[in-house]
């Protein structure tokens, strides 16, 4: 439990966790929906989400970033606090409240307060506007639309710098501050698609994120293999290191029989 960051504070620790941050506008540090409902704070932890927008890679960006900023009838933006681009740029859209949680579990609440093992998702009586930062990454959350690893990777970074802002979960062993809308709110999907690992792998990034400096990159320029670690799946491995499973398995088909069976100690070859 915490008060929330001031936008100035959030700002710094995306850009010290290597983040590329666009500011929308100038007024995104005041652009929020005021103390409605029940205020802002004090804060549990970031939700991702996805924004299913479509169209050509840059008028996709602009309209995703335009919705989330005005959000539509009904509900007012901003839908979030930032917006992260299938590049993995993050644009800032909004500080304080804002639309993008709703209603969810308070059973969900308190395993993140807790840092337990999430529930399922079967009641809408508790106000997650109040308490969770919300990140909308662009994907159409079906099975056409990839996620590109560097997105993947923006949203590990994007939970684990406001995560280590609040010194949340420094030892990385409890990552349960991270959570999908899908875990929150009965009925939501987001974020989905193929090519996004699991929430759990998600919240063991960040844990790993966290186990390391702000600046630290999973994967070292130029390297050239990679040992296989207790948990490690053939498409976390791709993700870290911007490559594809299909390009992993041509390369360690001496190893690799089946994508789904990789063995701890295993050293891949990465190009």
């Amino acid at each position: 439990m915490a008060q929330p960051l001031s936008a100035t504070a959030a700002l710094d620790a995306l850009k010290r966790e290597g983040l590329k941050v666009v500011e929308y506008k100038s007024t995104w540090k005041t652009h929020n929906r005021g103390q409605r409902g029940d205020g802002w704070g004090p804060m549990q932890g970031v939700m991702l989400h996805h924004t299913a927008t479509s169209g050509a890679t840059a008028a996709r960006v602009k309209t995703s970033v335009e919705l989330c900023w005005d959000g539509y009838t009904g509900l007012p933006g901003p839908l979030c606090h930032g917006v992260i681009a299938p590049d993995g740029t993050v644009y800032l859209v909004g500080w304080g409240r804002a639309n993008h949680a709703g209603l969810g579990d308070d059973d969900v609440l308190r395993a993140v307060i807790n840092e337990t093992p999430i529930p399922a998702d079967d009641e809408a009586n508790t106000d997650g506007n109040a308490r969770f930062y919300g990140f909308e990454a662009i994907n159409l959350g079906d099975n056409t639309d990839d996620w590109p690893p560097a997105q993947v990777e923006a949203m590990v970074r994007a939970s684990a710098a406001l995560l280590r802002a609040h010194d949340w979960n420094k030892d990385g062993t409890g990552f349960i501050s991270v959570i999908g809308h899908k875990e929150w709110q009965p009925g939501k999907p987001d974020p989905s698609g193929p090519g996004l690992p699991s929430m759990n792998t998600i919240r063991s990034r960040v844990a790993e994120r966290l186990k390391h400096p702000a600046s630290w990159s999973p994967g070292v320029p130029g390297q050239a293999t990679y040992t296989v670690r207790d948990g490690d799946t053939l498409g976390d491995i791709a993700d870290r290191f911007h490559t594809t499973v299909d390009k992993l398995v041509a390369l360690n088909k001496n190893l690799i029989k089946d994508p789904d069976e990789i063995e701890v100690g295993w050293k891949l070859k990465l190009k």
